[in-house]
């Protein structure tokens, strides 16, 4: 051990140098592991507090950036070996908690990023930072929907290592913006492009641009304003392109080829453009595409090409709302050839398609959506729907489907919505037909009223599904209520209308409604008094729409209908039985928009205010026994769209605020009241109005000149808020008569102001009211001449001036008139030729112009100065309107026997003295008996042939 000890000096001394340095070694290695443990590099983390500063956080997302160890914080992510930040991910989840504010140019000092995502925040429309484009390790940059505005900087093209950018701004509120694409050219490396809502109809070339993007897979410009869509590309460099999306950009032209040289795409997007021409048979080159999609494009036309016949792997095909015509037989025997069809969903909503469905249909196993509607099949549902057993959604509403529905389609066990609603269904409907829809949630279900489609399930029938939606329309379901519905404790929304339902409403049907928020019973016979909360106490306080309309229901309304139903803003009981006054609680309904009590026989007095119904749009009182003056409440009511009191006993004059606080009225109806004064000019305010009817009331004084500011009936466009307007009924007088209108009430442009005493000249100015389809100033005392451009008017359909006191020659641009369908210009002092020509040519009815002695010309037979001369009647001036005054010649006759009596002293002495005229007297009586008596035959017969017209026309 000494000799160890003695000759082991120098290694000992070697070991304890070696120790001491592997001592220090380790305190250094100590020291660098306590930085590790730090975290973050320094500069780095003060870079990103410098950024929180600068930021908006008003949630305080970012309360977790404190501290030393940065990589820690919330959407800070490192590099596990350099610890240097490489991600920065603040992109907003949570539409409550956006940051905004500025962005400091500190990120500079983060070096190593090469992931940014700041998407869905607000930043106000502030600039994209240029200095962004200095971060070149950058790989993935997204900014979407972040609020940014102004132009996008063209330093972005300095991210060469860039693979992944999306600017994609809102849509109707970005003004975010580029001048040109030229940029681009710096990112060679991008693979997806994503820029929709950016504006970039100031970009020309802008295809070219993108065309020097060799690596790009993805490509989405939806909603861009693009100025073009070049039909021809030189050159295809883009050939890995997988997804296109140009939707949006209202296109005007044709499909472009180009698009067939990218053999790569399985994604294409063309919907909501104005592309127009064929479908190409040159989809035939492009078997890797699984979405294909030219929706909304409305010129796209032509049968569906064979081509898509060959494309196995697409899974989903919408052709929503085009002019393709044809069948699509062929097309689905070809993918049903396919080893497995992918098809998923295949839309073709709204075009013009006809024929069959075929059996092959129900070889596209993997098919989850099938939308069909607003087409012209017909015919039955394959029985080969049954093979369908992935299918969720199935659509056919709105065809001519006249056949039956098979009961397979109880099979499709997945299925959650079925609308078969608006065909021609016949045949039976049973259990068998629901067997298995045990996921349904959505029925819509509806024929023809003159088809047969009947509903045959036992009473206690106890069906799988549980819905929350039902709509069913013309079926023979009653004459009891359907007891199996009292299974469906998940209804929200229940119409069973026309079902031939003639019963009570029983107490479970209340009980059950309590979770409704829509209801119509419309169009039954359901007859009792509507339910108060004082017999059930269960009703429905989520209720928003109550449609009880046509039915058999009597008694008044409900005196606390505000307590039942707090919630509704739709109640239509119009067409019953209903009587007492429209009781005070209706007022305090604070959500109703619509209010239709139509067609009852409920009375009393309007009342004077009514200002907590200030939002009403729709209110119909029309046809019950009301009385008293128009309400002041009315002018208020700065939502009306719909104001129809017609057919009541209102008087007084039309106040001179109507017209004031409306501006989007476009019903006005108070025919058939007492109302007298004059026509105040505050009415041609309502310059949205499209029915004006003021018939049938006692007005006075000159119709306005100001009618020509009714600009809402320039033009022929359906007016808006339709959804509203057409499902009201509403009677127009139209072709002599009132008919009904609902569906087509958004394109009805009608003034009727007939059977008052309005005088002076028909104004001039109402010329210009070139949408107008009625117009009726009958029956009043107008004189002048008819206004000259009245052929300006080329969508009127009926025309009604007779009874007035109107002079002049009837105007040659009348003849014009080619939509015209009913004219009346009888009994008037018109004079000269009837003008002929076009739509006149086809009105040959003499009774047009009766009453007017000084008209001649065709069609009536009293020829015109230097016309050849004519043989037979000369009926206008001497006979009379059959239908109001036939029986005054009658009486004209009948008169002359008083005449008789007051000369029968001064004829009777001769005729006692003188044979020879005796007997011609005599033979003078005979004749006018006879005379008489076939006249009155002649109009009896005739006014039973009316009589008999109308009860034909009247529905059934």
């Amino acid at each position: 051990m000494a000799m160890m000890g003695t000759g082991s000096s120098p290694i000992r001394l070697l070991l304890l140098l070696f120790s001491g340095f592997l001592y220090h070694e380790t305190i250094k290695l100590g020291s660098c592991n306590d930085n590790v443990d730090v975290g973050c590099i320094d500069i780095e983390r003060q870079a990103l507090l410098k950024l929180k500063e600068g930021l908006r956080d008003p949630s305080n997302r970012l309360s977790s950036w404190v501290g030393k160890d940065c990589c820690t914080w919330s959407g800070v992510i490192c590099s596990n070996r350099t610890k240097h930040v490489v991600k920065l991910d603040l992109h907003n989840a949570d539409e409550y908690s956006s940051l905004g504010g500025e962005i400091n140019p500190s990120l500079l000092h983060l070096k190593h990023l090469n992931y940014l995502d700041l998407s869905k925040n607000d930043f106000g429309g502030n600039r994209i930072p240029e200095f962004i484009g200095s971060l070149k390790k950058l790989r993935y940059l997204n900014l979407s929907l972040a609020s940014f505005g102004s132009e996008i900087p063209i330093h972005l093209g300095n991210l060469s290592s860039l693979r992944y950018l999306d600017l994609t701004a809102y849509y109707l509120y970005s003004d975010l913006y580029v001048n040109n694409l030229q940029w681009l050219s710096g990112l060679s490396n991008l693979e997806q492009l994503k820029l929709g809502g950016v504006n970039l109809s100031r970009v020309v070339d802008w295809l070219q641009d993108v065309n020097f993007l060799p690596s790009l897979l993805e490509l989405h410009l939806p909603y861009c304003g693009l100025p073009n869509l070049p039909l021809f590309l030189p050159v295809v460099n883009f050939t890995s392109l997988m997804v296109l999306d140009l939707s949006e950009n209202y296109f005007n032209s044709s499909i472009p080829h180009w698009m067939f040289d990218i053999s790569s795409l399985t994604y294409l997007d063309l919907r909501s453009n104005y592309l127009r021409g064929h479908i190409p048979d040159a989809f035939a080159n492009m078997i890797s595409l699984k979405h294909l999609d030219f929706s909304y494009n409305f010129y796209i036309k032509g049968v569906i090409p064979r081509t898509l016949r060959n494309l196995c792997k697409l899974q989903k095909l919408n052709l929503v709302n085009n002019h393709i015509t044809g069948g699509i037989s062929e097309f689905l025997n070809g993918l049903s050839e396919c080893t497995n069809s992918s098809l998923e969903k295949l839309d073709f909503t709204s075009n013009e398609l006809s024929g069959n469905l075929p059996e092959s249909l129900g070889h596209l196993i993997n098919l989850r959506y099938l939308h069909l509607s607003l087409n012209s099949f017909w015919g039955s549902i394959p029985a080969s729907i049954g093979n369908l057993w992935s299918l969720k959604e199935l659509d056919l509403h709105y065809n001519g489907m006249n056949g039956t529905i098979p009961k397979s389609m109880g099979q499709l066990s997945e299925l959650i919505l079925l609308d078969l609603s608006e065909n021609q269904w016949e045949g039976v409907i049973s259990e068998d037909h629901f067997a298995n829809l045990t996921r349904l949630e959505l029925l819509k279900l509806s024929t023809s009223p003159t088809k047969s489609l009947v509903m045959d399930v036992r009473s206690e029938w106890i069906p799988l599904f549980r819905l929350n939606y039902i709509e069913m329309r013309n079926i023979q379901l009653g004459p009891t209520f359907p007891g199996w519905l009292q299974t469906q404790k998940e209804l929200t929304s229940l119409v069973l209308n026309n079902m031939g339902i003639l019963d009570t409403v029983p107490d479970w049907f209340w009980r059950l409604s309590l979770q409704f928020t829509d209801l119509d019973l419309s169009d039954n016979q359901i007859r009792g008094r509507l339910p108060d909360s004082a017999k059930f106490h269960f009703l429905p306080s989520n209720l928003g729409s109550l449609r009880l309309r046509n039915n058999s229901f009597s008694g008044q309304i409900p005196h606390n209908i505000h307590e039942m139903m707090p919630n509704l803003w739709r109640l239509d009981l119009s067409e019953n039985f209903l009587n007492g006054s429209i009781p005070s609680s209706v007022f305090n309904m604070k959500r109703l928009f619509i209010l239709v009590l139509s067609n009852n026989r409920i009375s009393g007095e309007l009342p004077q205010t009514w200002e907590i119904l200030a939002e009403l749009e729709v209110l119909h009182l029309a046809n019950n026994n009301l009385h008293g003056k128009l309400p002041p409440f009315l002018n208020n009511c700065t939502s009306l769209l719909i104001l129809d009191l017609g057919d009541n006993k209102l008087y007084g004059n039309l106040p001179t605020w109507i017209g004031e606080r409306s501006p989007q009225l476009k019903i006005l109806r108070l025919r058939s009241n007492l109302f007298s004064g004059t026509i105040p000019r505050q009415l041609c305010r309502y310059s949205d109005i499209h029915i004006l009817d003021l018939a049938h009331n006692d007005l006075s004084g000159l119709i306005p000149s100001c009618l020509s500011n009714l600009s809402g009936m320039i033009g022929r466009i359906s007016y808006h808020s339709s959804s509203i307007i057409s499902s009201q009924y509403v009677m127009v007088g139209t072709k002599g008569r009132e008919l009904e209108y609902s569906n087509t009430l958004p394109l009805v442009d009608s003034i009727d102001l007939s059977s008052n005493n309005l005088s002076g000249e028909i104004p001039e100015g109402i010329n210009i009211l070139s949408g107008l389809g009625i117009l009726n100033l009958s029956k009043n005392h107008l004189t002048g001449k008819i206004p000259e451009k009245i052929g300006s008017l080329r969508w009127l359909e009926t025309l009604d001036l007779s009874r007035n006191q109107l002079s002049g020659m009837i105007p040659q641009s009348m003849s014009s008139l080619t939509s015209l369908n009913h004219l009346n210009l009888s009994y008037n002092n018109l004079s000269g030729r009837i003008p002929s020509g076009n739509q006149l040519q086809t009105l040959n009815d003499l009774s047009i112009y009766f009453g007017n002695p000084k008209l001649c010309g065709p069609p009536i037979t009293k020829n015109c100065p230097g016309d050849a001369t004519s043989e037979g009647p000369v009926p206008v001036g001497n006979d009379e309107d059959v239908d109001d005054d036939g029986f005054e010649m009658v009486w004209f006759y009948v008169s002359m026997g008083p005449g008789f009596v007051v000369g029968f002293w001064g004829v009777c002495g001769t005729l006692l003295l003188k044979k020879s005229w005796r007997i011609a007297y005599f033979q003078f009586i005979s004749d006018m008996k006879d005379r008489l008596f076939v006249l009155i035959a002649v109009n009896m017969a005739h006014l039973r042939r009316k009589i008999e017209l109308k009860r034909n026309q009247c529905p059934k």
